[in-house]
């Protein structure tokens, strides 16, 4: 686009909008999480309301500008980066926290809230809102329903979609729409709130989301369990569920993840045995604290039985916060260490053991050094593969090949290809690999259907023809 649009766009706009071109936003606006990827917008818009939104989409759509929305930009799949450069269409401003019904578990929220203080603010009545990604501290709502974003939680709450009711969403021809209800029940037509969910910004752009809340569990437990063999930690976890025991969190860390995080945050506290390679760290949860022991007892034969060591309990809310930062600084202390790419992978949760051996076993043939952990309740294993040694050619040419591989194995294990960072940039060109041409289209049907100008954060998800 020639760059006289913009003044063009400033005069179309309500007065009170924020437009900028200034270098400090838009290279603010250029990245987000994902590996070293930088794209430029021309232009970055922050509204302050919906109708705002309204002004700048039906502009756009008229203009056929691209807009690509974005939040924190915390994720991990390139989905907010502006590939075809146009508009940043940056939610930050929308932060408000509308209603917290108490009477109905239930909380109207702007895109733009970040997810820990909505926790803070809906547990200060009592209340529980249970998506809690490692960024929750910096990620937004808005960027959590794009991503369908789950968490460590997500194995006893599920994920972002399940919290969802309702949502406000501006179409990309300005009309606004609300696509549910906010009921616990609604079977009126198709489906449209969890159609946007997970759909990255590329068929409309929330403006307010009403989300489901629970009362609080008022009580954990929380333990950090050591293994000699990465292999056993996983084979533990199919187990603990077939014992009947439902953890609010676990969660699986190679014994390089932990040196990672430990170098990165310069907390040495927990001292690593020689011959350690693995750990879980287990969660579970309950409204009364004599629930809390029945539970912890279950799982320990099974740990003994697979080999563990000797658990360590965090007995206080301080050792607890210490476990779980260590845990949620692994991703940003792989990414300190190295050029790096990281995968999304998830497989029915047996089968996790097996989907470890073949991240290995990959590495081997390719010669990549690999740092696994992630949400092994789930089967959600995020393979980090670093760059280490090797050349251009073998990391511009030849991982690729590694990558495709890798999920075609991940594939036939029934899994797919992204458990919660979503496709977005980087991975689309992987697609193929899950779906058929015939799927991929009814998908393309679908995006033109809501934006047919293509005009909604291009160049993501799905493939080109």
């Amino acid at each position: 686009m020639q760059t006289d649009w913009i003044d063009d766009l400033i005069l179309a706009m309500p007065e009170g909008c924020r437009i900028s071109t200034a270098p400090d936003l838009i290279d603010r606006e250029s990245r987000d999480e994902t590996e070293d990827l930088r794209y430029e917008p021309e232009v970055v818009v922050e509204p302050a309301n919906t109708f705002e939104v309204a002004a700048l989409l039906k502009w756009a759509n008229l203009h056929k500008a691209p807009v690509t929305a974005s939040g924190a930009r915390t994720g991990l799949s390139g989905g907010a980066l502006a590939v075809e450069g146009g508009i940043a269409l940056s939610m930050r401003r929308m932060n408000s926290i509308l209603e917290i019904d108490r009477d109905n578990h239930q909380v109207r929220v702007q895109p733009g809230v970040i997810v820990q203080t909505l926790q803070e603010e809906v547990a200060q009545v009592g209340l529980f809102y249970a998506v809690d990604p490692a960024s929750r501290g910096t990620c937004t709502i808005g960027g959590n329903i794009a991503e369908n974003s789950g968490g460590p939680r997500a194995v006893k709450y599920g994920v972002t979609k399940d919290w969802v009711l309702n949502l406000e969403v501006v179409l990309a021809d300005g009309s606004v729409i609300k696509t549910g209800a906010n009921t616990l029940k609604n079977s009126t037509g198709y489906n449209l709130t969890q159609l946007l969910v997970g759909s990255e910004g590329t068929l409309g752009i929330v403006t307010e989301a009403t989300l489901k809340l629970m009362p609080l569990p008022t009580h954990q437990a929380l333990m950090l369990v050591p293994f000699n063999s990465a292999r056993d930690a996983c084979q533990a976890v199919a187990a603990i569920f077939q014992a009947g025991v439902q953890p609010s969190a676990l969660e699986f860390m190679e014994r390089a993840a932990i040196e990672l995080a430990q170098t990165f945050t310069e907390d040495y506290s927990l001292k690593l045995d020689a011959s350690t390679e693995a750990h879980l760290l287990i969660e579970v949860d309950a409204f009364r604290a004599e629930d809390i022991m029945p539970q912890v007892e279950a799982i320990l034969p099974v740990l003994e039985s697979l080999g563990a060591g000797e658990p360590l309990f965090a007995d206080d809310e301080a050792s607890k916060d210490r476990l779980w930062f260590l845990r949620r600084r692994v991703g940003e202390a792989v990414k300190a260490s190295s050029i790096y790419k990281e995968e999304d992978t998830v497989v029915p949760r047996a089968l996790l053991p097996d989907l470890l051996d073949k991240v290995k076993a990959i590495g081997a043939q390719f010669g990549f050094e690999s740092v696994c952990y992630g949400h092994a309740g789930d089967g959600n294993l995020h393979v980090n593969i670093l760059r280490g040694d090797l050349s251009e050619d073998a990391w511009t040419n030849e991982l690729p090949v590694a990558i495709r591989s890798l999920f075609e194995a991940v594939v036939v294990m029934g899994g797919t290809l992204s458990g919660e960072h979503g496709i977005g940039y980087v991975q689309r060109s992987y697609m193929d690999v899950v779906f058929s041409e015939r799927h991929l289209q009814l998908m393309r049907d679908v995006k033109t259907a809501f934006d047919p100008n293509g005009i909604l954060n291009p160049g993501k998800i799905i493939p080109d023809e």
